[in-house]
């Protein structure tokens, strides 16, 4: 996984709340457990105007133009601004990869849903809640501010505005510090594999018939 560092990115304003995870990603894309591939089906059903299936090409299909992610002001975005709830629905993991993969790195909203929320730490994806009103006025500039963007301190845990303007966040300690080191769930078991080797071989000596 990567580190987290300091970003300066574009956003980019998902203005609906309640975002599920069939939205993000539907289900007929589920095919693969491999987390790549998955960004060129985000959001497909509001990005295209046909229906989608697993290997169609997406520069033969149609695009919806009045979708915001197929708006060209917002085309190099890697923070994703959404409303309530975001990422409700189903538990699969899928959705934070799609978002990954399609090249988000951070996604704001006042709140999310706890699976989601907890899976997209897995990977280095990183939720930021925002009080209600604070999106709602980022939301505001975002509308009349031709690239706009938002500076993701991870650090001292804060998101700061062009007018300079900085807001506080929350986050677990361990999850931080995992994100700043860019830790996933078995980087962290490997960082005791010398232990790990001597369990098993404690274990082997004690019940060697479970290694025959």
């Amino acid at each position: 996984m990567e580190k987290f560092y300091l970003c300066k990115e574009l956003v980019a304003p998902l203005d609906r709340a309640n975002v599920d995870t069939d939205a993000i990603i539907p289900k007929q894309f589920l095919k693969s457990t491999q987390r790549s591939g998955f960004g060129k089906n985000l959001f497909d059903e509001w990005r295209f105007l046909d229906y989608g299936e697993l290997g169609m090409r997406a520069d033969q299909r149609r695009l919806n133009p009045d979708f915001i992610l197929n708006q060209s002001r917002y085309h190099d975005a890697r923070i994703l601004l959404a409303r309530a709830n975001f990422g409700c629905g189903s538990s699969r993991e899928h959705a934070p990869w799609a978002l990954q993969d399609y090249g988000f790195k951070v996604i704001i909203a006042p709140s999310f849903a706890d699976i989601f929320f907890n899976n997209c730490f897995k990977i280095g994806l990183l939720p930021i809640v925002l009080n209600a009103a604070v999106v709602d006025r980022i939301f505001y500039e975002v509308s009349l501010t031709n690239g706009y963007y938002l500076v993701i301190n991870l650090e001292d845990q804060t998101v700061t505005a062009p007018d300079g303007e900085s807001y506080s966040f929350e986050i677990d300690l361990f999850r931080k510090n995992s994100l700043l080191n860019g830790l996933d769930e078995i980087e962290l078991t490997l960082q005791h594999i010398e232990k790990i080797k001597v369990f098993e071989e404690e274990w082997r000596m004690k019940q060697p018939w479970l290694f025959l």
